[in-house]
């Protein structure tokens, strides 16, 4: 925490309203940046070099099958009942015909994937973004959806679903964890070409998306002068 308090800003820096605790975010991201080099990469790497396709595909079905569960009930929350059917067919489709998850029928049956998040949800109720913000080890975030990835934490189905042991659990995160982020190595390269401030690339990205996310038609409601 001292050292945040110390985190310096890049020369000639301009404040930006949306992210006050800027100090604090590059001293996370830094931090962040420097265990994923040591520890995450590295794994990540071994994990896509020595994992068979047919492993990985398995292992990403069943988490994305577990995700069509939380996406169908963020479309419920949303109002929107086509799309929560469709997730939640997925997810029984799957589950029993894809042998829980780790077969795909789902999309070949027509279902097509969405993906949902309690963050969306609450962007969708109204609430704005609020300040951005860097979690540890999550990386980019803002307060709302920080809020958000709480809550989907905590109604997590894996446990409910599988009973699993603390033990059990750790394994598990981990190995979804290790799943996403060999599945990001291909974007980094580009990240670093486009941008000699890699934070604020990041940053810059993450508010983009999520603001379109939550409401895809605002870039054509704006006025040509915006």
């Amino acid at each position: 925490m001292g050292l945040m308090g110390c985190a310096g800003l890049p020369k000639g820096h301009e404040a930006d309203p949306r992210d006050p605790w800027e100090r604090y975010n590059r001293a996370m991201f830094s931090f962040n940046t420097e265990l994923d080099a040591a520890v995450v990469k590295p794994l990540a790497q071994g994990y896509q070099a020595v994992g068979p396709e047919l492993f990985r595909g398995m292992v990403r079905n069943f988490f994305g099958n577990l995700g069509d569960l939380v996406t169908s009930l963020n479309h419920a929350l949303q109002a929107e009942p086509v799309p929560a059917a469709t997730s939640a067919g997925r997810f029984l489709v799957n589950s029993t015909v894809g042998i829980l998850g780790i077969a795909d029928p789902a999309s070949e049956f027509g279902l097509q994937k969405s993906r949902e998040d309690f963050g969306l949800t609450f962007g969708v109720w109204g609430s704005g973004p609020g300040p951005y913000l860097v979690l540890p080890l999550l990386g980019p975030s803002s307060l709302r959806d920080g809020l958000g990835t709480a809550v989907e934490r905590a109604l997590d189905p894996l446990d409910p679903l599988f009973s699993l042991s603390s033990a059990q659990q750790n394994v598990a995160t981990g190995l979804r964890l290790l799943d996403t982020r060999a599945r990001l190595l291909s974007f980094e390269s580009a990240l670093d070409t486009l941008s000699f401030d890699r934070y604020m690339a990041v940053r810059e990205a993450y508010l983009a998306r999520r603001a379109q996310q939550v409401d895809p038609d605002a870039l054509t409601r704006r006025e040509p002068s915006e």
